[in-house]
């Protein structure tokens, strides 16, 4: 049981960089605080202690605003950030190293007895406010987006967004490929996500997949070059050195006089 607390209270350190210590994640982190009493009401359930278990959710709702029937089954390394305005369902199901922001809901969408509620699989991660509605599959990896309403399975490694939910983002060969040619050239596209609705972020993505490209033409000429006996290929390239054309940039001084070219607000 210690085992399994201290390995809650660790998965925080990897998810929340504002956690300092394990003292301060243990008494002030009322995710972990839930987690712990749904451990317990969930063990009280699977015993057929009905009423207790219903009765420590009950409570655990009261001093954390996170609510989670005592017959969900969670994983390991669950992780809910904030959480106030949390709501699981009884036959939910959450898998290892899935990650909740505040006002999520897995909730029902028919009164029907049995499966009536999502399952997560493991890596799942839930924007704040988003809604995962009914007996459907969250795929491993998968990310559902902030207000988000989902009532369809998502496929592992998608992203999901929108009211209704729809998939935006569809497996890593793209992504992959991206994050090659950005680390080639020396770009860091840290907070810049295939799903943002931004131009600028559009045309990043389409100079990157053209520069992959012309690349790719270029690897096969040099290939060609060689089987004719050509050693022309053989020349590196100059190495981008991104550091030193930032400093230049930052020591170059506007002009004043310069006409300002833009709309006039």
């Amino acid at each position: 049981m210690f085992e399994r607390i201290k390995e809650d209270i660790n998965c925080v350190f990897d998810r929340d960089p504002a956690a300092r210590t394990s003292f301060e994640v243990l008494t002030n982190y009322p995710g972990v605080h839930a987690l712990m009493l749904h451990r317990l009401s969930y063990w009280l359930w699977s015993k057929g202690w009905k009423w207790l278990a219903r009765t420590i959710s009950s409570f655990s709702r009261w001093m954390t605003g996170i609510e989670i029937h005592p017959g969900a089954k969670i994983g390991r390394r669950f992780f809910i950030d904030h959480g106030m305005g949390v709501v699981i369902g009884e036959t939910a199901e959450v898998a290892d190293d899935v990650t909740l922001y505040h006002g999520v809901t897995l909730g029902g969408t028919s009164w029907d007895k049995g499966k009536r509620h999502p399952t997560l699989e493991a890596g799942v991660v839930v924007g704040a406010g988003a809604k995962v509605l009914g007996p459907i599959t969250i795929g491993e990896g998968a990310r559902i987006g902030s207000n988000a309403v989902v009532t369809r399975d998502v496929p592992a490694g998608a992203t999901a967004v929108g009211i209704p939910g729809r998939i935006i983002a569809k497996g890593d060969e793209d992504a992959a490929r991206r994050q090659a040619m950005a680390d080639k050239i020396g770009f860091d596209a840290y907070g810049v996500t295939r799903d943002m609705p931004d131009p600028v972020t559009k045309s990043i993505f389409a100079i990157l997949d053209h520069m992959h490209a012309v690349d790719s033409k270029i690897e096969g000429m040099c290939s060609a070059l060689k089987q004719m006996g050509s050693d022309y290929c053989d020349k590196e390239l100059p190495e981008l050195k991104c550091e030193e054309l930032l400093d230049e940039q930052d020591a170059v001084e506007p002009d004043k006089d310069a006409p300002k070219v833009g709309v006039e607000q």
